[in-house]
């Protein structure tokens, strides 16, 4: 009962985890321009995975899709790349969770469940990895430029995508690891089970053989044998 309750509080964990990465993919602040030693901000730059967009003072924003994908730089590539391999990731481990955990009918026996919910957690863990991977990255370029005393373009600062997008890492990779824990547990019970299987059942087979052996008739003394003969003369 205690493992059914653990393994459903880090579905739900690693669930919202998962929906916190894929919800940072589309969102737009992934970075915001810099207002550090201006006065008066006529504009604000933001930056997504797949756009550059601008909003003046009135509050109209307009965006421009980035024209070729070629063209990118390497980093906005990997962190696409990385990103969609998180959410893609997620969804199949969601699916392989759905079937390994004891809660559930389907799964076939416990040590294959187990096996199951443990590369549902691996999926979880990778898929963590990778969006925490990408928002690092990301951040990193970010921060490089904001500190680059030759850089000269616009600067920007860290937007909520990023601090959205570690959160649900976190929560991915914590679930993933209480996943792999039932993995290991699974494996437990199974070399338990054997251990037991085999301690008792050697008594058996030391006492079908003790049963199995011939012993050799009786032999009477010769004075018994006499005394038979002699009994009645």
């Amino acid at each position: 009962m205690g493992t059914m309750v653990i393994e459903i509080a880090a579905f739900l964990v690693a669930i919202v985890g998962w929906v916190l990465v894929s919800s940072t993919l589309p969102t737009d602040y992934w970075k915001v321009s810099s207002n550090d030693g201006t006065v008066i901000t006529t504009a604000t730059f933001w930056c997504n995975l797949w756009k550059i967009c601008v909003t003046d003072s009135t509050g109209v924003s307009n965006c421009k899709d980035f024209p070729s994908m070629l063209a990118l730089d390497g980093y906005i590539q990997v962190c696409r790349g990385l990103m969609i391999s998180a959410v893609c990731l997620g969804f199949f481990a969601t699916a392989c969770a759905l079937v390994g955990m004891k809660c559930t009918k389907i799964g076939g026996s416990d040590q294959l469940k187990a096996r199951i919910a443990g590369f549902s957690g691996l999926q979880y863990f990778i898929a963590g990895l990778c969006s925490l991977t990408a928002c690092s990255l990301y951040a990193h370029r970010i921060m490089s430029e904001f500190f680059d005393p030759m850089f000269v373009d616009q600067k920007y600062e860290l937007g909520a995508a990023l601090f959205i997008g570690w959160s649900g890492s976190a929560l991915c990779i914590l679930g993933g690891i209480v996943f792999l824990m039932s993995l290991f547990d699974g494996f437990n019970k199974r070399r338990y089970v054997y251990s037991t299987s085999t301690y008792v059942s050697s008594p058996e087979k030391t006492q079908n053989h003790s049963t199995n052996i011939r012993r050799p008739p009786t032999e009477y003394s010769t004075t018994s044998k006499n005394f038979d003969k002699n009994a009645y003369v």
